[in-house]
C-alpha cells in the first residue's frame, strides 16, 4: 500500500510537536463548528503562529514598484472580520537566525504552495509567509516540523524567537559561542507551563560582545552577554543578565539583573523570572502586560531579590544542566578548505561588495559573506538557489540577521569571487550591507493592521534614491543606519537608529497626509546602547530631502570622527528642530496633491474611515493652533532634559497632553475652562468615556498616559522616567491629532481667521 505525503512527515516529525498540530487542527474543527470562543482561539493560532493581516490595499511594495496581488474572490478592498475570511500570515520561528538547506527548501516549497511565493525575513530572525489560509496552516507546519521547524510561540502571549548575534561562533570579538545557549533556552522554554500565563509577549536574545550591536540586549525583555570568571584557577563561563527592556510606544533600556550568572544557572534564573512575570504581569490593561512595566513599579533591586527567592523555591530541573554535556552539539564545520584570495581578475563590482558585506572569522581563511535582502524579501527561486549556495560554499551554514539580511558563514576566501558571481546572477548581490542604503522596515501598510504610513514604501525610495545617486550623499553618510516602523510599536526598531523614522498622519485642510515621526540620536552598537528621541513629524514626500539636509550638515560640521549621535548630541534639539521645522509645510491640495498620497500607493492617503473637506486658503482651525501649542510644550520638555532640569521638563511635557486634551475638547465645547482638572474631566466625558478617543488596536493606552501623569502628578525627576514622559506626551499628541480627523467629518471645526482677534 502506498504512503502518502503526510505518513511520510509523520515518521520524520519530533512526535510532541506532532501531537501539537494534531490538537490545533481539532480545535479548528472545534472553531469551526462553535464550540471555542473566537477569542479562545484566536490566541490559540497566534501561539501558532497565524496572525490576520491587511487587506485594505490588496498591494505588495517590492522596493520598486507596488505589485498588484489577486484572489480568487476578486480583488479585497476591505480587511476580513476573521482568519476565516481570506488568508493571513504565518511566523516561522528560526531560534538563533540558524538555517540549513533542507530547511530553506521546505521554507521555499510552503512559500509556493500555501502563500504567494515569498518569504520574508523578520528583525526578530524569522521568516513571515503571508497571505496564508488558516485551513492550510497545520499541513504547513507539518512540512516544516519535518525539517526541525516550529511556528509555535512566534507569535501571541509567549517567549518569542530566541536572537543572537549572527556571528556567534566566529567572531573575533566574541567572549564565546552563545548559539548552544540560546538554542538550549528556546527548547527549554518551548511550551513550559510557566510561560504559558504572560499577560504579554516576552523577548530574548543573546550577545557574545558587550561593544558592538550583537543580540541588541538592552531593548529585550531578556537578554544575556557572554562573560566569564576565574574561579579556582579556572575559566567559568556565565552571562551578565540584564531584564525590563523593550522598544513599542515607549522604548525602555533594559537593566542590569546581575553581573554574572554561571552557565548552570542561566536556564533556571530564566525561569524564576519567567514565573514572576506570570505572577505579577498586568493582565487587564494589555498596554501595561510587558515586563519592563513590572521592572519599573517595584524597581530592579526589588525585582532581584524576589527573583532570588524565586529560583530558592524552584523544584529541580534536570535539563537545566543536560545540554552542557554536549555544549559541541551546535559546532559547525566547514564544506571547503580555507584558502586565501589569490590575484586572479575580479569579477565587475566584486571590490565594493566585499568592503561592505564580507566579514573575516576568527579561523583564518575564513568569511562571513552578507546577503543583502532589500525590505528583507526572497522569492522561493532565490530561496531554493540559497540552500544550494549554502551547500556549495559555506558548509551548509546560513544565518538571518535582525537587520533583515542573511549571512553564509566559513566560506573559503578563495571561493567569494564565485560566490559573488552566482548571487549577483540572482540579483542577491548587492553591496551596502550594513550601511545606509540598508534600510531596514517593518511590513508597514502592506500588511499589518497597525500600520499608519508606508514603512516599506518609505524604504524602497529611500534605497532607490541612494543607488541611482539622487540623494547627494557623502561617504562618510554611509556608516549611518535608517530604520523606519510604520507605526509608533517599533517592529522597525526605528528607536535604535541612527536616523529612525516612525509613521503617523496630520490632518490639514481636512485631509489626512502621511507623515513620519523622525528619530535621532539612537545607538545601535553596544547592544543598542541608547534610544533616540522624536523631533517632530515631516510628510512622508519629504523625507527623502531631510535625510539629505541632515547628513550633508553633519559631513560639514562633525569635529573629527564626530558620530552622528555625537554630533547630534553637541548639536541640541533647538538646532536640530530648526531642521526639521524646515520639511514640515505641506502645499494645499490643489498646489500639490502628491504629497496626500502615500510611497508606493497612487490612491489618496486615509488610515480608515475619515471625513476629508478642503477649508478655504484664509482660514486655519483652531485644533491647528492647539496642536501647534502641544508639540511646542513637548519640544520645549525635550531642552528641559537636555539641560537636565528634569522638574521643568516634567511640567512641559504634562502641559503638553493639557493642551492637546484641550484642543479636542474645543471641537465640541470652545469655553471650558482653562484649568487642567476641568479639562481633564470634559476630554474623559466626551473622548475617553465615549470611546472617541480609543485606537482600534491602542485602545485606551495612550489616553492612560495622560491620565497617569495628572492623576499621579510629578514623574521622579530622573533622567530615564522624564525621558519616558516626553515619548508618552508626543505619541499622546499624536492620538489627539489622529482622533480630531476622525471626529472633524462630524463636527464642524472651529474655525478662526488669521490676522482676526480673540
Amino acid at each position: 500500500m502506498a504512503v502518502n505525503w503526510k505518513e511520510t512527515l509523520i515518521s520524520q516529525m519530533p512526535p510532541d510537536w506532532s501531537a501539537e498540530i494534531d490538537t490545533f487542527e481539532a480545535q479548528m474543527k472545534l472553531r469551526k463548528a462553535g464550540k471555542i470562543e473566537d477569542k479562545v482561539f484566536a490566541e490559540t493560532r497566534l501561539r501558532r503562529g497565524a496572525y490576520g493581516q491587511r487587506y485594505d490595499n490588496g498591494q505588495r511594495y517590492d522596493g520598486k514598484e507596488t505589485q498588484k496581488l489577486d484572489f480568487p474572490s476578486g480583488e479585497l478592498t476591505k480587511g476580513p472580520e476573521t482568519m476565516w475570511d481570506a488568508p493571513g500570515m504565518m511566523r516561522i520561528k528560526i531560534p538563533y537566525g540558524g538555517l540549513n538547506p533542507e530547511q530553506i527548501r521546505a521554507i521555499a516549497d510552503c512559500a509556493d504552495e500555501y502563500s504567494d511565493g515569498i518569504g520574508h525575513v523578520t528583525t526578530r530572525q524569522d521568516i513571515q509567509l503571508h497571505y496564508v489560509h488558516i485551513e492550510d496552516a497545520p499541513d504547513l507546519m507539518r512540512r516544516l516540523a519535518a525539517v526541525g521547524i516550529t511556528t509555535r510561540e512566534a507569535c501571541g502571549n509567549a517567549v518569542r524567537n530566541i536572537t543572537a548575534c549572527p556571528l556567534s561562533g566566529v567572531c573575533r570579538t566574541e567572549t564565546f559561542d552563545v548559539t548552544p545557549y540560546s538554542k538550549a533556552m528556546m527548547r527549554f522554554l518551548l511550551g513550559h507551563p510557566d510561560t504559558m500565563d504572560f499577560g504579554r509577549k516576552f523577548k530574548i536574545a543573546f550577545s557574545g560582545c558587550k561593544h558592538e550591536a550583537c543580540g541588541l540586549v538592552s531593548m529585550h525583555d531578556l537578554g544575556g552577554i557572554a562573560a566569564t570568571r576565574m574561579v579556582d584557577g579556572k575559566e567559568q563561563r556565565g552571562f551578565e543578565i540584564y531584564v525590563g527592556g523593550g522598544l513599542g510606544a515607549v522604548p525602555y533600556q533594559a537593566k542590569l539583573l546581575e553581573e554574572f550568572i554561571s552557565e548552570e544557572e542561566l536556564l533556571p534564573w530564566t525561569q524564576a523570572v519567567a514565573r514572576l512575570f506570570g505572577r505579577m504581569g498586568e493582565k487587564k490593561n494589555r498596554n501595561r502586560a510587558r515586563i519592563k512595566f513590572v521592572v519599573a513599579k517595584v524597581g530592579i533591586e526589588e525585582f532581584r531579590k524576589l527573583v532570588i527567592e524565586e529560583r530558592k523555591v524552584l523544584p529541580h530541573d534536570p535539563r537545566w544542566t543536560e545540554y552542557l554535556k554536549d555544549l559541541h552539539q551546535t559546532d559547525e564545520h566547514p564544506g571547503q578548505p580555507a584558502g586565501a584570495l589569490e590575484g586572479a581578475p575580479l569579477p565587475e563590482g566584486f571590490s565594493a561588495w566585499q568592503t561592505t558585506n564580507v566579514y573575516h572569522q576568527r579561523q583564518p581563511g575564513y568569511v562571513v559573506a552578507t546577503v543583502t535582502l532589500p525590505l528583507g524579501d526572497l522569492s522561493t527561486p532565490q530561496l531554493r538557489a540559497v540552500a544550494d549556495l549554502a551547500h556549495r560554499y559555506a558548509g551548509d551554514h546560513v544565518r538571518l540577521t535582525v537587520e533583515q539580511n542573511l549571512v553564509f558563514r566559513w566560506v573559503s576566501e578563495a571561493e567569494l569571487p564565485a560566490l559573488y558571481t552566482e548571487l549577483k546572477s540572482l540579483g542577491l548581490g548587492q553591496a551596502g550591507a550594513g550601511t545606509i542604503v540598508d534600510v531596514v522596515a517593518c511590513p508597514g501598510t502592506d500588511t499589518c493592521k497597525l500600520g499608519i504610513a508606508s514603512s516599506r514604501g518609505l524604504a524602497g525610495e529611500l534605497r532607490s534614491q541612494i543607488l541611482d545617486d539622487k540623494l547627494q550623499l557623502h561617504d562618510a553618510v554611509k556608516s549611518l543606519r535608517i530604520k523606519i516602523s510604520g507605526c509608533f510599536n517599533s517592529c522597525g526598531q526605528h528607536h535604535v537608529a541612527d536616523i529612525g523614522f516612525y509613521g503617523n498622519s496630520r490632518n490639514v485642510n481636512g485631509y489626512t497626509v502621511p507623515h513620519f515621526q523622525v528619530i535621532l540620536g539612537g545607538k545601535w552598537v553596544e547592544n543598542a546602547g541608547s534610544y533616540g528621541l522624536a523631533m517632530g513629524s515631516v510628510p512622508s514626500k519629504r523625507i527623502p530631502e531631510l535625510i539629505e539636509k541632515l547628513t550633508g550638515r553633519w559631513v560639514a560640521e562633525r569635529a573629527g570622527d564626530e558620530t552622528f549621535q555625537a554630533w547630534c548630541l553637541r548639536l541640541g534639539k533647538k538646532a536640530l528642530k530648526a531642521v526639521i521645522d524646515e520639511f514640515t509645510h505641506v502645499p494645499p491640495h490643489d498646489q500639490d496633491a502628491s504629497y496626500y498620497t502615500d510611497w508606493g500607493d497612487p490612491r489618496e492617503f486615509t488610515i480608515g474611515d475619515m471625513g476629508t473637506g478642503e477649508c478655504a486658503g484664509e482660514l486655519v482651525s483652531l485644533a491647528q493652533f492647539g496642536f501647534t501649542a502641544a508639540e511646542s510644550s513637548a519640544f520645549e520638555a525635550q531642552l528641559a532634559h537636555e539641560a537636565r532640569d528634569f522638574a521643568k521638563a516634567d511640567r512641559l511635557a504634562y502641559q503638553a497632553m493639557i493642551e492637546a486634551a484641550k484642543t479636542l475638547v474645543h471641537v465640541q465645547w470652545r469655553d471650558v475652562p482653562n484649568m487642567p482638572e476641568s479639562i481633564a474631566t470634559e476630554f474623559k466625558t466626551r473622548f475617553q468615556d465615549t470611546g472617541v478617543f480609543a485606537d482600534r488596536f491602542a485602545k485606551d493606552q495612550f489616553a492612560n498616559y495622560f491620565f497617569s501623569r495628572h492623576t499621579g502628578g510629578p514623574v521622579r525627576l530622573t533622567d530615564e522616567d522624564t525621558h519616558r514622559l516626553i515619548e508618552e506626551a508626543n505619541l499622546f499628541i499624536d492620538a489627539a491629532h489622529k482622533c480630531y480627523a476622525k471626529v472633524s467629518a462630524q463636527a464642524q471645526p472651529v474655525l478662526l481667521t488669521v490676522g482676526a482677534k480673540g
